[in-house]
């Protein structure tokens, strides 16, 4: 057996850059029984061939910036361009094979774009701080012409950590045609590219080149990232414990074919039960306002958000104050609701089925499997639903529910599982046909067959789902991970993050064992990352703090300090509101005193 610790870490790290030195010595002639130190790396065009890891890695770029320079690499820099926080490098690299294709087509690429961003030599603290990507990512990390990533820039010039991001094998974002050959053929290369091969080459190169840059090897490496980013880490932790000593993997988009098949159940309900007609904003905000007066009430108070969205059963269809008066309600507004419409917003809360049926929210509201510890999707109901309160829209990304569009990655999604291109929407190209959005035309029947397909695709697909909760190797070797998921995300259903949870605590000897290494924050309100994903935007939510959960992840694999309850705190206007946040499966529990003050709530 393999123990993933530390020192292994390091001593693959330190080989390659040996390998990055003798390449030095060997073209500057060096050799003999004792070769001479070895040469320094700079931030130059040096670097290109001074760092050659392995014969598939090549620099395309190398920049030095200085403190207040420009965080450009063409172009004229504008009012709005950031500029350096003080001089970092920043090094750019290619890892093949890539793959082979006609110029233009969204299957072909050069092989992996990963930028790295180096502190100055006396500011690095000896850690390394890699960020992780979002959607289907892509980008220009392998462009020697554009950057890609200046929260990584930020990193490193502010933190003294050496940071990195990737494309993981494909230049076009936003869409999931990379993913398709222009026969129409599943992709394998650029699937497993994208899953995790990307981001693994992304931790070699970058621990290499640190090492190779500043003549040691990191003490620490750290991974971070939210949705895709959070499968990411999840995915290292997975399939290379080797890769990070510790993991912020939030509001990870883990389950990925199961859920993201599901994101597009809304838009089928409104095509199938609604005649194609959505939902407006006004209606959809009607109701999930309702939900959330309903259960949000907390020492008497209303909070204007639901803090345990797993106890509300709220049902629209036996409430008068929504209901059109044509279905029996009182509601006489332009924004009041059918019987099908409100049973359509149930369905939605429910989640995705095998037939668009839902039970009756005091009987079953969608959440009964959550807390399972057996992988959720085998019966009726395929996956979760958006939870009570949640906004149906969103006007940072497209929501499940948006009146305006379907979520694009399940459109496309779906069009891969099938492999056909003109199922997705009309962003997705292939030279067997681009998309027309013929998903409108799918019944519940031919959506949960997708479904299964996307599970059975499992191995084509790169492994895509990254929910094996056996995590025993990256225990093993000390490594920590801290998770945090709103319990209003708009895009990334919470249920699924409990769901595997409790897989891993059942595969690892309960809760105990996984909370030595693995712990997970429910956070009432939140959203995709964003601080409200309510339908209430007048909502003061107390939200995780930028940064709050890297610092309590350093503490623990650094000073083993393993972090507990965590207080959050959020002002708007004259409003301050302060809650805490559990280590589940604890919930918060109103105790006494004002509900806008954490002291008010334990954890239990």
């Amino acid at each position: 057996m393999i123990s993933f610790d530390r020192s292994l870490d390091r001593s693959r790290v330190v080989g390659i850059a040996a390998l990055v030195v003798a390449a030095t010595l060997s073209a500057c002639g060096g050799g003999g029984n004792t070769p001479p130190p070895p040469v320094a790396l700079t931030c130059d065009d040096t670097l290109k061939t001074a760092f050659k890891p392995d014969a598939q890695t090549s620099v395309v770029a190398v920049k030095a910036f200085k403190k207040g320079d420009a965080l450009l690499l063409s172009g004229t820099a504008g009012g709005s361009t950031p500029a350096a926080a003080s001089d970092i490098c920043m090094v750019k690299l290619t890892v093949g094979p890539g793959n082979a294709g006609p110029a233009g087509a969204p299957s072909t690429s050069v092989g992996i774009g990963i930028e790295i961003w180096l502190p100055a030599k006396a500011a690095w603290n000896g850690r390394v701080h890699a960020l992780g990507g979002g959607g289907w990512q892509g980008g220009t990390a392998g462009s020697a012409t554009a950057i890609a990533s200046t929260a990584a820039a930020d990193v490193a010039a502010n933190e003294g950590a050496v940071s990195s991001t990737t494309d993981t094998g494909h230049s076009t974002p936003g869409t999931g045609a990379f993913a398709m050959n222009p026969d129409g053929t599943i992709n394998q290369t650029l699937w497993t590219d994208f899953a995790s091969r990307g981001i693994h080459e992304q931790a070699v190169k970058t621990k290499a080149l640190a090492t190779a840059y500043y003549g040691s090897a990191p003490k620490f490496a750290y991974w971070e990232g939210g949705s895709t980013g959070g499968r990411q880490g999840l995915s290292l932790a997975q399939n290379h414990p080797e890769d990070y000593d510790g993991m912020v993997a939030l509001y990870p988009a883990i389950n990925w074919t199961r859920f993201i098949t599901s994101e597009l159940y809304p838009q089928i309900v409104y095509q199938r039960d609604l005649a194609g007609t959505p939902l407006s904003k006004a209606q959809s905000d009607l109701v999930s306002n309702a939900a959330i007066a309903a259960c949000d009430v907390v020492g008497g108070q209303h909070l204007g958000y639901i803090l345990d969205p797993s106890a509300c059963t709220y049902d629209p269809t036996k409430d008068a104050n929504v209901l059109c008066v044509a279905s029996g309600g009182t509601n006489t507004t332009s924004s009041c609701v059918s019987t099908a419409q409100a049973q359509a917003m149930n369905k939605i809360w429910y989640g995705m089925t095998t037939d668009g049926t839902a039970p009756d929210p005091a009987a079953d509201n969608g959440w009964s499997q959550a807390a399972s510890s057996t992988l959720m999707g085998s019966g009726n109901q395929r996956w979760f639903g958006l939870t009570r309160g949640t906004t149906f829209y969103s006007p940072i990304f497209v929501g499940l529910a948006s009146p305006d569009l379907e979520f694009p990655i399940a459109s496309d999604m779906v069009a891969l599982e099938l492999q056909n291109p003109t199922i997705a929407g009309a962003g997705f190209q292939n030279a067997t046909g681009n998309g027309q959005s013929l998903w409108k035309q799918m019944s519940y029947g031919q959506l949960s067959n997708a479904y299964d397909r996307g599970v059975a695709l499992q191995t084509q697909f790169g492994g895509i789902d990254t929910n094996n909760p056996d995590l025993s190797a990256y225990k093993n070797r000390g490594g920590k991970i801290l998770t945090w998921h709103g319990l209003a995300d708009e895009l990334i259903v919470p249920q699924g993050t409990i769901n595997y949870y409790n897989r891993v605590a059942a595969q690892m000897g309960g809760m105990p064992g996984v909370q030595s290494f693995f712990r997970l924050y429910m956070v009432p309100g939140q959203g995709h990352g964003t601080p409200n994903g309510t339908s209430n935007p007048a909502a003061v939510i107390p939200a995780v703090a930028p940064g709050q959960m890297y610092a309590l992840l350093t503490d623990w694999v650094e000073n083993g300090t393993a972090p507990d309850q965590v207080t959050l705190q959020t002002t708007s206007g004259s409003a301050t509101r302060s809650m805490p946040m559990c280590v589940y499966p604890k919930k918060i529990t109103y105790v006494t005193g004002d509900p806008a003050v954490a002291a008010s709530f334990s954890c239990s």
